[in-house]
Order: C-alpha cells, then structure tokens, then sequence
C-alpha cells in the first residue's frame, strides 16, 4: 500500500502546506503577522526608549521629525513614536486575539447545541443571534463598553459580544450537515451518547472553517479595538494603544504628519497581514474553496 493511500490526511497536509509556500502572498501575510506577535510579545523590552513608555516627558525633543535617532519621530510630549506604536501592539494585538477567541467560544457553544439538538431550542437560539444581526457589531460595542467603563477587560467583553453570532451561524449550520453523516450515525449505534457525538465527532470535524473564519476576523477585532480607543471608550492614555495613540495625534496634523502616520500604519498592516494570512489558511483548510 502506497504512503499516499495509508496516509491520506497527511498527504492532504502536504499539498495544503506547499500550496500555502507557493502564495507569496500568504507567506508575506503570515511573516506580517509573526512581526506583529514578536512585537507584542516583546512590548516594552524590544522599545528604544521604554522610559517613554512608562510615561516621561522630554520637552525638549517635542514634535522632532523621524531620524535616525527617533525612527518615527516624537510626539507632542516629546516620546518615541516607534517606542509607543511597539509597546501599543501588545494591547491592541492581544486584545483582539482575546475578542475572537471569547466571540468564537461562546458562538461555537451556541451554534454547536442549536444545529445538533434543532427544534425550539435551534429557533430559540437563532432568533436572538438574529436580534443581535440588527444591530451593528460597532455601535453594540461602544454602548456596553460605556455602559461598563474604560478598561481592557470591559473592552473585550464589549468586543466579544457581538461577534459572537456569526460563529453560531457557521457551526449550526456545519454541525447540521455532519450529524447525518455515516460516522456519526455509526458512533450513535455503538452506544455514543449526544454530548460524545457532538464534542467528539462532529466538532473535530468541522474545526477548519473555524479557524479559517477566526484569522480572517483578527484583522477586524483589531480595528474595532482601536476605534473604540480612538474614539474614547477603549483603553485610556496614557497606556500607549494604537487607537488612542491615533487619536491624539490627529490634532498634529498635517504639520506632524509622523504621529499619526504610524500608528494609523501599524493598525493597516496588522488588518492586511491577517487578511492575507487567512486567505492562505483557506486555502490551506478549506477544500471547498481551494482555487
């Protein structure tokens, strides 16, 4: 029997994970991204100056251009840009993988019970994440986020509120189509009970549209992030976040263009690396919409 025939899975694996070096596209999106991680990882100890970053003034180097001794510039207080916009990822990276995991916990939970068990509490459960689709993700979040007040932790359960429904959506309908599907009826007749067949059988099995979906909603969870910061309710200064770093210093331009460029630069390539990164995972995951 040929490797190809014995392993199957992981011969698939193979021509996914070859397909996804042949993008270069992806490939770039996932170097993006692993930039972007080691940068919020790092956080204050990879900065240039971390003085600044815990909060000190020098004003006699306000509003200095970019140079070769402040790569991106100072700000009105006189702080590293550079600085502040690497110490800021680790807020707005980690903050949003925190929104879409929390979202797509709780959405896979709902979608998951909903498409197995269907009846009244499949119509039940539809129907409010149905109420919640009324009204936009943006405007729920900033009314709970302040409702309960600045802070992070508040931040992200405003975030993860209302992302949560479309993840019960793709699993409801995913587990739908797996539940009559010869393994599963299989499984049922040696004994299995339903909470065996769904969290063993079925779950496993419909596990890559997720994570095609939750890299492709990164980039957006991290742009709500910052416009919750930007426009206040978000993480307040000075913790440096790359949406309240955007904020102040849209009151410098156009004359210090460099305090805003790079924060609003930093939050562009964090949504297009993902993006790119969760294309390449589709393709990589998902056999039905490999190109």
């Amino acid at each position: 029997m040929s490797g190809t025939t014995a392993h199957p899975r992981l011969e698939s694996w193979r021509r996914g994970l070859y397909r996804f070096r042949q993008s270069w596209v992806s490939v770039l999106g996932l170097v993006i991204v692993m930039v972007l991680l080691v940068l919020a990882v790092g956080g204050d100890a990879l900065a240039p100056y971390p003085q600044h970053v815990a909060g000190m003034v020098d004003t006699k180097a306000r509003l200095l251009a970019p140079s070769a001794t402040y790569w991106f510039g100072t700000n009105e207080l006189g702080q590293d840009v550079l600085s502040l916009v690497i110490a800021g990822s680790r807020i707005s990276m980690l903050a949003g993988v925190a929104v879409v995991v929390a979202g797509a916990a709780f959405g896979v939970f709902v979608g998951a019970i909903a498409g197995f068990f269907g009846g009244w509490l499949d119509e039940a459960l539809m129907r409010i994440a149905d109420l919640k689709l009324t009204v936009p993700g943006l405007i729920l979040a900033m009314a709970v986020a302040a409702a309960l007040g600045p802070g992070i932790g508040n931040m992200i359960f405003a975030i993860a509120l209302s992302w949560w429904p479309g993840y019960a959506r793709l699993v409801r309908g995913e587990v739908m189509a797996k539940r009559e599907e010869t393994f599963v009826v299989a499984a049922r007749a040696m004994g299995a009970g339903n909470a065996r067949l769904l969290w063993r059988h079925i779950l496993p099995n419909i596990l890559s549209p997720i994570i095609v979906k939750m890299s492709l909603d990164m980039g957006f969870a991290i742009l709500t992030v910052a416009s919750l910061g930007f426009i206040g309710i978000g993480v307040k200064p000075p913790t440096p976040e790359w949406g309240s770093l955007l904020s102040v210093a849209r009151t410098n331009m156009p004359d210090y263009w460099w305090t805003a460029i790079f924060p609003g630069l930093a939050i562009f390539l964090a949504v297009f690396g993902f993006n790119l990164l969760g294309d390449g995972l589709r393709d990589l995951l998902d056999p039905k919409a490999r190109r």
